[in-house]
């Protein structure tokens, strides 16, 4: 399977810079992954395609601010430091830039020394490891100097940082938002609920992986960074009975789907746990979780195209873009979204 399989050519002003003002009045383009037929809605419509015993899947997780601008103690050179991974007694896995000038034992201030930080390891890729110290609570203080660490392809900080949070964002750790939820209201999830779905929880912390880029040609020699899931006994059972009453499991997002596929035994069966997933999803993959996709449009050449071309047949997802490129939809984390179905009627 090459890389230049997944690549498709986008106009620069498709790409999304600021969410709309309305959550849920983004467009949808819903597709059937078995017929490859195109219908354009406005998100809201979604209700509409949803059955009632089917059950939507959300990831639950939080993005913290995590993008810390600082300055070297000693030189008061600037450097720029995105949490990636919490370890143990406060230290971080982290990207630093610029990277050459942190050596392992370099200090570096945040907020006056309201924070500091000491690296003290250099990890895979470059990235290191630094413990910080401060005193009082470390959210508050992240909250009250970190920036959210908005993807590379948007090229401004945003005026209110809750728009890069889901409505139901509940447990911290993300470094990217799982932005498929974004299109939801609190109203249209009641709206939902009161048509029969049921809406279960899982929580996968979103990792930077998420943007990284397949540099193989072969893309079955990709390796995909490893990303912290958790889903409770609830939430599971909520799943397996909607699968054994013969409703479809609808994964909000590619997060919610990666996890499902890493907790879910070949006989179908959603096992409660957490760990750490590398899981790589590209097609030939058999799902034995999910039905259907609500997700967001994705990057050429990216995991996440790979993903949904796993689910919906590559040549149909090209396809989709093709006509999405020529309708003007809005791309990426603040774009527009898809819904891949298996049956595009309305109720």
């Amino acid at each position: 399977m090459n890389l230049h399989d997944f690549y498709y050519d986008l106009p620069q002003e498709l790409i999304a810079q600021d969410p709309l003002e309305d959550r849920s009045s983004s467009r949808l383009m819903v597709l059937n992954k078995n017929t490859g037929k195109i219908q354009h809605h406005i998100f809201k419509d979604i209700v509409k395609y949803l059955h009632k015993g089917d059950c939507l899947v959300i990831n639950n997780t939080k993005v913290i601010p995590a993008r810390l601008f600082g300055s070297k103690v000693g030189t008061d050179a600037k450097i720029e430091v995105l949490l990636l991974k919490r370890k143990e007694n406060d230290v971080w896995e982290t990207l630093v830039k610029p990277g050459k000038k942190c050596k392992v034992g370099t200090e570096i201030s945040f907020g006056e020394g309201l924070l500091v930080g000491k690296v003290i390891d250099v990890v895979e890729e470059g990235n290191r490891l630094i413990q910080f110290k401060y005193e009082g609570i470390f959210e508050e203080i992240l909250d009250k100097l970190g920036q959210m660490p908005l993807p590379p392809y948007i090229t401004h900080q945003l005026k209110d940082k809750n728009r890069y949070q889901t409505v139901y964002a509940k447990y911290e750790g993300s470094a990217a938002a799982p932005t498929a939820g974004l299109h939801f209201t609190k109203e249209l999830l009641n709206e939902i609920k009161e048509k029969g779905v049921e809406i279960a929880n899982v929580t996968l912390h979103v990792g930077l992986g998420t943007f990284r880029p397949v540099k193989v040609e072969n893309v079955l020699e990709h390796h995909m960074h490893s990303e912290f899931y958790d889903v409770e006994e609830e939430e599971a059972k909520k799943i397996n009975e909607c699968r054994k009453n013969g409703g479809r499991v609808i994964a909000v997002g590619t997060t919610s789907c990666r996890t499902l596929e890493s907790v879910t035994g070949e006989d179908g069966i959603v096992k409660a746990g957490n760990g750490w997933t590398e899981i790589f999803i590209y097609p030939g993959y058999k799902f034995k979780a999910i039905d259907c996709l609500i997700t967001n449009f994705h990057l050429p050449e990216s995991t996440l195209l790979m993903l949904v071309s796993a689910l919906a047949g590559r040549e149909n997802i090209m396809a989709a873009y093709e006509e999405a490129v020529k309708e003007k939809y809005r791309f990426f984390s603040f774009g527009d979204a898809m819904f891949i179905t298996d049956n595009e009627t309305e109720e």
